[in-house]
């Protein structure tokens, strides 16, 4: 939902109904994830996707039905082996979609979501799937200690006690960054499930960490960016370090790079691009990253260079463990020349790693496109 952000804002601000659809389940060769989201507005204005074009049309009527009548709806799609133009899956996965209506009257507590997930906010929204609650009812929840933004509202699923237990689990969900169905008894039972809950989390996005403020870096902040990273350059040299050599919206700092990563937090999606290749900077700040949370440490330079600060890295006495961490030289092997290409070369290799891709073609690969692993998704 934070690409559609604008227009449903928009839409909510006018007090213009319209319908949200969320997919809350997946199975098999699914094209998108739980969270992917698709809204029809005022003047069949449609916004985002749920499955990249294979069963839009019949959200978008759904979507419309919702809209005008005001009752939820949970419909499942896949692949119909009996009519192949039948709405469906065609890569022979299966999505469930909530779709809902929402509006001032239908959700007052959408502003206050909306302003969270727009300031980078931490928040998780449960919203009943089905069962004795009303379908389409929702609960805001914020991390432990955190109040509501002014004038918001956390709504309610129907129940003090499925009220209390969604909270609890939702938090648990925001503290990991994922968004999952889970089923409840209608009190909030742990061990019935009566009432499905979607829990979609939206933890602040991730960190892409860039050091060394060369025309390489440029290129890949702004793919970071496009990724949905929030990009930071950093170099020693504040000639380079100008924010008008970099995209709009990229955090530009002038500081020793082993310094600026010592005073940064960093956690499991965190991605890190070593661009320096100049040991001055290169090996005292990888001696800091390898030893700290990151999902993703890459640095650039020949074969010869990176053999050379290997040699330096482990006379600094860092462990094998450690340095197996390390991805370098950075990116797959594209054959990239520019900038631009190199750029793409190291957000493949980032996309590879977060969901165990291998980097082959697909037209070499067998099985499953679409992996599932556990992985450091922005959003």
């Amino acid at each position: 939902m934070r690409e559609i952000l604008p227009a449903l804002s928009r839409w909510y601000a006018e007090g213009s109904p319209f319908g949200l659809a969320t997919v809350v389940a997946v199975s098999r060769s699914a094209p998108r994830d739980p969270g992917a989201a698709m809204a029809v507005g005022p003047g069949d204005e449609v916004v985002g996707s749920v499955s990249g074009g294979c069963v839009e049309g019949a959200v978008f009527e759904l979507a419309r039905e919702v809209v005008a009548s005001g009752e939820a709806h949970l419909r499942t799609f896949g692949y119909s082996d009996d009519d192949a133009f039948a709405v469906g899956l065609t890569c022979g996965g299966e999505i469930t979609v909530l779709v809902r209506r929402v509006s001032p009257e239908d959700d007052p507590g959408f502003a206050a979501v909306a302003e969270s997930v727009a300031a980078g906010r931490p928040v998780t929204v449960a919203t009943v799937t089905g069962g004795p609650a009303p379908r389409g009812a929702s609960l805001a929840v914020w991390p432990d200690g955190e109040t509501w933004p002014a004038g918001g509202t956390p709504g309610t699923l129907g129940a003090d006690g499925l009220d209390a237990a969604v909270t609890a689990d939702a938090r648990g969900e925001l503290a990991q960054g994922t968004s999952e169905l889970r089923h409840y008894g209608p009190r909030g039972e742990r061990r019935e499930d009566s009432v499905g809950v979607f829990l979609h989390s939206f933890a602040p996005p991730p960190r892409m960490l860039v050091f060394g403020a060369i025309d390489y870096a440029a290129a890949v902040a702004r793919i970071g960016g496009f990724l949905g990273y929030r990009v930071t350059v950093c170099d020693a040299r504040p000639v380079f370090a100008t924010p008008q050599r970099f995209p709009d919206g990229v955090e530009v700092v002038a500081e020793w790079p082993h310094i600026h990563l010592s005073g940064t937090e960093t956690d499991d999606r965190t991605v890190i691009c070593v661009l320096t290749h100049d040991p001055k900077f290169d090996v005292p700040l990888l001696e800091e990253a390898l030893r700290r949370p990151a999902a993703y440490i890459g640095a650039m330079g020949s074969r010869r260079t990176h053999d050379e600060r290997m040699a330096r890295l482990r006379e600094a006495g860092l462990r094998e463990d450690e340095l197996s961490r390390l991805r370098s030289p950075v990116g797959l092997d594209l054959g990239a020349r520019t900038p631009e290409e190199v750029a793409v070369s190291v957000a493949a290799e980032i996309v590879a790693l977060r969901w165990g891709g291998t980097g082959s073609p697909l037209t070499a690969t067998t099985g499953t496109i679409h992996h599932r692993s556990p992985g450091t998704a922005p959003g």
